[in-house]
């Protein structure tokens, strides 16, 4: 099995290199101990140094295996539990000492030794769900993104714990109706302000939550509570800290030979996505986690500087690279069936959810950053001009259909001076509640799966900041607590409603009704399958409508399945709405609803179609 490891590793196709490289406790000729192995092509000499023999070299020098620069050695009486460097050599000359490239497990920052660890978690018990899971493009889905560092924080300790947490998140999750958890990177990072997207071991779950078990807890809990758990992967650029990746062995063993290639925006250092080696460490750290810690989907980071040199469209597509991420998407399909592949990509490419076998990219969904801009941007204007930005609205669906998209409100958009999504809003304190209420309907009566950062449920005002807690004293304020009482509501309805996900990737499970009623900010459309008619009312005028007409499909009536300006929910309507529908074309329909629409407001209607029976004959 090594052999073939090894060999798939210098094509390129190994999605199991962790199970040769890196720290492997074993029993060789009768004697306990660990097997390190690790890749060097051009290092002098490497020796393993650790606390099984108090950090002495001798008697430690790791054997080369091959010419293409495998090292390895058995060191007897090591064990789990032990810290472990690498003392290489360089190329140069240098001595460094390096973290384990394949380390499973590591110090807490800012100590950098890799730590053994068995992987082997004896507890899952969540076989069911694994043989069920699937992609869920017909089913609801419903992401809460969060930081599990600042989520919750722990008065007696720095930092939560991943076992410890379990109940209570898991508790919260389904109460506000999230179908899966999507959780900011647990590689491990040196620094804590990166949020872990600068990365520095990629197969070592950060140790700042807890051990590897308390991770495979948390997801082995979340299984059994029906959530999908997601983990934030970064694909494109790691720390250049001494101690880890960077000129490993002493040449730019994972980066780019270039410097103007290597260096990225983030000061970190772009991984060469060209080279056969560094595809398999990078497909084997993504099968990893999906491997060892079960977890549902990845959400592949920055895939725009993947496609384009530096991410800039102007310098050209990155042709390798965009081979790898083609190879990665393929294999991980083919081992993992039913695992989500999510990209976060801020360009215009073509087909990044298609399939490789049609020239696609792979994934299977790709984040709707477009509609995240244009309905920020539109919400932001007073609304006196909103009219001349109509199509910030309506151009998603001119696109919609050439991806699956997840339409996302992420934590991208509440940091760094951006304000929160309430606040970015137009308007008084109670305007802006009326309209968040409103841009909530529309996220999710619209096509494409939905993700949320922590604290939108709450309505936060104050931006995200990693050092503190969501702000949770905010439900003790009537307003806020009647939005999270709402938001969770709207989660219940689209769980609850085939309609709002059922075949959504279809041109025909969606019509406008009225996309060009700018005068009035207005925009109405429909939600349709063979059985329900569901009509979407949004009101992103401080006008009343009284008596409004809007075109709708059937005879019959239409029940309002959610007002945003109800009182239980921060508004002042104590009624739902009941109309008839009347012949008489509107909008292009064949019938003809007469509605009270809210300043700010937004209605959902329901219509239950009546199948006309067939007549049978003997």
């Amino acid at each position: 099995m090594k052999n073939k490891i090894v060999d798939n590793y210098y094509k390129g196709q190994a999605l199991d290199a962790y199970d040769y490289f890196g720290a492997h406790p074993c029993v060789e000729k009768g004697v306990k101990g660990v097997r390190f192995t690790t890749f060097a092509p051009h290092a002098e000499k490497i020796q393993v140094i650790g606390s099984f023999d108090d950090w002495s070299c001798k008697g430690h020098q790791m054997k080369r295996k091959d010419k293409e620069g495998i090292w390895s050695i058995f060191v007897g009486g090591a064990k789990v539990g032990d810290m472990y460097k690498y003392r290489v050599t360089q190329a140069t000359g240098r001595v460094v000492d390096k973290m384990d490239p394949y380390a499973f497990y590591s110090e807490l920052r800012p100590n950098t030794a890799s730590i053994v660890v068995d992987l082997n978690y004896k507890k899952w018990s969540d076989e069911k769900w694994l043989a069920a899971r699937d992609k869920n493009f017909d089913k609801p889905v419903n992401i809460y993104e969060l930081h599990i560092g600042s989520w919750r924080k722990d008065e007696d300790v720095e930092w939560v714990n991943y076992k410890a947490i379990a109940k209570e998140l898991i508790a919260y999750v389904k109460e506000n109706n999230f179908t899966h958890i999507e959780l900011m990177p647990l590689n491990e990072h040196p620094f804590d302000g990166s949020w872990g997207y600068q990365c520095s071991g990629y197969f070592s779950a950060t140790s700042r939550y807890g051990t590897p078990e308390d991770l495979m807890y948390l997801v082995n809990a979340c299984h059994k509570a029906g959530i999908g758990v997601i983990m934030d992967f970064v694909p494109v650029h790691f720390v250049r800290d001494d101690f880890s990746l960077s000129y490993f062995d002493g040449t730019p063993l994972y980066e780019y030979e270039k410097a103007v290639d290597a260096d990225s925006q983030w000061g970190t250092a772009n991984f060469n996505l060209w080279k056969e080696e560094v595809r398999s460490f990078l497909m084997s750290a993504a099968a990893f986690w999906i491997d060892k810690y079960h977890f549902d989907g990845l959400r592949m980071d920055a895939i725009s500087n993947v496609i384009f040199w530096h991410g800039n469209k102007e310098l050209g597509a990155n042709t390798g690279a965009i081979d790898f991420v083609k190879r990665m998407n393929w294999n991980l399909s083919q081992k993992f069936h039913g695992v989500m592949l999510i990209a976060e990509d801020s360009s215009d490419y073509p087909n990044v959810t298609k399939s490789t076998l049609d020239g696609g990219l792979g994934f299977d969904y790709k984040w709707d950053l477009g509609w995240m801009n244009d309905t920020l941007k539109y919400l932001e204007k007073d609304p006196v001009y909103r009219k001349w930005h109509h199509n910030n609205i309506t151009f998603s669906m001119a696109y919609f259909y050439s991806e699956k998209f997840i339409m996302e409100f992420s934590h991208d958009e509440v940091v760094h001076g951006k304000k929160t999504i309430v606040d970015k809003i137009w308007g008084t304190y109670e305007q802006k509640f009326s309209q968040l209420r409103t841009l909530y309907l529309y996220m999710f009566t619209h096509p494409g799966k939905k993700l949320n950062f922590m604290g939108n449920e709450l309505a936060h005002f104050r931006e995200w900041d990693e050092t503190k807690e969501c702000d949770w004293f905010l439900l003790k304020y009537p307003v806020h607590d009647a939005f999270h009482k709402y938001f969770a509501k709207l989660g219940e309805i689209y769980k609850k409603t085939p309609t709002l996900y059922e075949k959504e990737y279809d041109w025909q499970s969606f019509q406008w009704i009225d996309a060009d009623n700018a005068d009035e900010n207005m925009f109405t459309y429909k939600r349709v399958s063979e059985d329900r008619e569901y009509i979407i009312i949004l009101n992103f005028s401080p006008n009343t409508y009284k008596a409004h007409t809007f075109g709708v499909g059937y005879a019959g009536t239409y029940n309002e399945i959610i007002n945003t300006e109800s009182d239980v929910f921060g508004g002042a309507i104590t009624e739902k709405q009941k109309v008839k529908s009347v012949k008489g074309e509107c909008n292009k329909q064949p019938f003809t609803i007469t509605v009270n629409v809210p300043p700010f407001g937004g209605i959902m209607l329901e219509h239950k179609v009546t199948k006309t029976k067939k007549k049978t004959t003997k």
